[in-house]
């Protein structure tokens, strides 16, 4: 090997929590990922909302980015983007993706596998317009994923908006709106001792129900 490959060889820490049992977990996925969720926004970890979403199109290519959740319920997870992005054209052809919250200070993840299905243009108006207004501006500037030919031209599309809507609300692009992921399955990890790590995953059964199983690290 290398000198770099030895190097990354040996960069391991041993996890020091005291890792995750089935009697501490909640019956209900969604208020355990509360509770960690609460106690990742708590330890002030920089954006505890941060997710990866994967997505793949019609022919199984799989593309990875970081979102943000802006919303959840026991109906799923809701991000937002523009609707000719990449992921949104691969969620057309192939609406299963998944979605992965790290938080490496407390040695935990959430993995999410399920659906991703449009949400209302209602939900969608309502985020929109508690929005920042520079961001606002900026989705209806940006064609997301898009070539566009140099940061000057993307200002210059800035600047047109912004003057568009000098005045009153910015109107929400009707290719802009959210997403919400309705999970299948919710994965819980919690980092342990020699590697012997805690999985714990919920697999949707009979609403309400879920089952339970823990999972070999």
């Amino acid at each position: 090997m290398s000198a770099r490959s030895d190097t990354l060889a040996a960069m391991r820490r041993e996890y020091a929590t005291r890792g995750l049992r089935r009697a501490e977990l909640a019956a209900d996925p969604f208020a355990q990922f509360r509770a960690w969720f609460d106690t990742a926004a708590a330890a002030e970890l920089p954006e505890p909302n941060a997710m990866t979403l994967s997505t793949a199109d019609a022919a199984g290519q799989v593309t990875s980015r970081t979102v943000l959740l802006k919303h959840w319920d026991a109906e799923g997870f809701v991000f937002f983007t523009n609707y000719g992005s990449l992921k949104a054209r691969q969620i057309a052809e192939n609406p299963r993706v998944s979605l992965l919250f790290t938080w490496i200070p407390q040695e935990r993840q959430i993995a999410i596998t399920g659906r991703a299905e449009k949400t209302s243009a209602s939900i969608s108006d309502e985020y929109f317009r508690a929005r920042p207004r520079t961001s606002q501006l900026g989705a209806r500037a940006s064609a997301q994923s898009c070539p566009v030919e140099s940061r000057a031209v993307l200002e210059a599309q800035f600047a047109e908006e912004r003057a568009r809507f000098a005045e009153g609300e910015v109107a929400r692009p009707e290719g802009w709106g959210g997403y919400r992921v309705v999970p299948g399955t919710i994965e819980f990890w919690q980092g342990s001792a020699s590697r012997l790590h805690d999985r714990f995953r919920y697999t949707r059964a009979q609403e309400p129900a879920w089952k339970i199983e823990r999972l070999s690290p």
